[in-house]
């Protein structure tokens, strides 16, 4: 590719969301490692070169998507989409989405290999909803399902699936941490919905934002950070003191961000609350992380 292409290319990928697909892999590895004192480096990597598969796929599907059904007009706030803007044409960006789709599948043989056939359970449903995110007849975005979406598949399946092919176990920890992650991720396309609502309710994409309104966006916002912040406390029921610790940034983080997203009017500023809350999701992995390192080992819940 030209330089050119390149930079399209980029675009189309979207590195920016990328850490809404490492977090979960990131995190889910450091709850195994920590619960059962074992460590396997080529399962990680499959997870995450997985994750991270899925997650370009996605945002090619949906740049390709969108600019099909008009859903990216010149009223646009956030960054250049590369399809409607003719900077990549539809069929090449919906050839680079296949492409990663089978990357992400084959990351997947491994997994099976060392997991079993239950991985399909998570893996094929994961693989769909990359296109039926904002594709097929039942496109989640334009049903107001986005934030949903992403709390059970960037939270919860990604999680709790990663402790599983660390530990082939499935403990209550890890419903915990994926919830936490969940919101937290959710708190991104929350702001993103909010920022454009005014374009996409022009154009038929019916977010959460579109059908109820600022007022009811910014209440899921409040409740997606609070609520992050909040189940910190959890841990404690499971002898995980130091892992409340966690949740200090995404307090102080997030009440710096929701005052922003409470005392602004939704426009190009939300660009900077968008990556502020990026980086609130990286802060929680690491203080995570930080937080395990110094924290006595407590035996794993399983679940029934």
């Amino acid at each position: 590719m030209t330089g050119t292409g390149i930079k399209s290319w980029v675009l189309a990928a979207r590195p920016k969301t990328l850490p809404a697909a490492i977090v979960p892999v990131w995190a889910g590895c450091v709850l195994a490692w920590k619960l059962t004192g074992r460590f396997d480096g080529w399962l990680a990597f499959y997870t995450l070169a997985g994750a991270i598969c899925i997650q370009i796929a996605t945002n090619f599907f949906n740049d390709a998507i969108d600019a099909a059904k008009g859903a990216d007009t010149e009223k646009r706030l956030g960054p250049v989409r590369v399809t409607s803007s003719g900077l990549m044409s539809r069929k090449a960006v919906m050839g680079w989405a296949g492409l990663f789709i089978l990357l992400a599948a084959a990351c997947g043989v491994g997994l099976i290999l060392a997991r079993g056939w239950i991985m399909l359970a998570i893996g094929l449903p994961s693989l769909f909803f990359a296109y039926g995110y904002t594709g097929g007849p039942w496109p989640l975005a334009y049903r107001g399902m986005g934030e949903l979406f992403v709390i059970l598949f960037f939270g919860l399946v990604a999680v709790t699936g990663t402790v599983f092919v660390q530990t082939g176990t499935w403990p209550r920890e890890a419903l915990l941490l994926g919830t936490q992650i969940g919101l937290l991720s959710a708190v991104l396309i929350s702001i993103n919905n909010l920022r454009d609502r005014e374009e996409d309710s022009t154009t038929g994409k019916r977010t959460l934002a579109v059908r109820f309104g600022p007022k009811v966006a910014l209440g899921v916002l409040w409740v997606e950070v609070n609520g992050a912040a909040l189940l910190g406390i959890v841990w404690a029921l499971f002898h995980q003191v130091q892992w409340m610790i966690a949740s200090a940034p995404v307090f102080l983080l997030g009440m710096r961000i929701l005052f922003g997203l409470f005392t602004t009017p939704p426009g190009k500023a939300f660009n900077r609350y968008l990556a502020m809350a990026g980086v609130q999701l990286i802060l929680f992995a690491a203080a995570f992380h930080v937080a395990a390192v110094f924290q006595p080992v407590a035996p794993p819940s399983a679940m029934p």
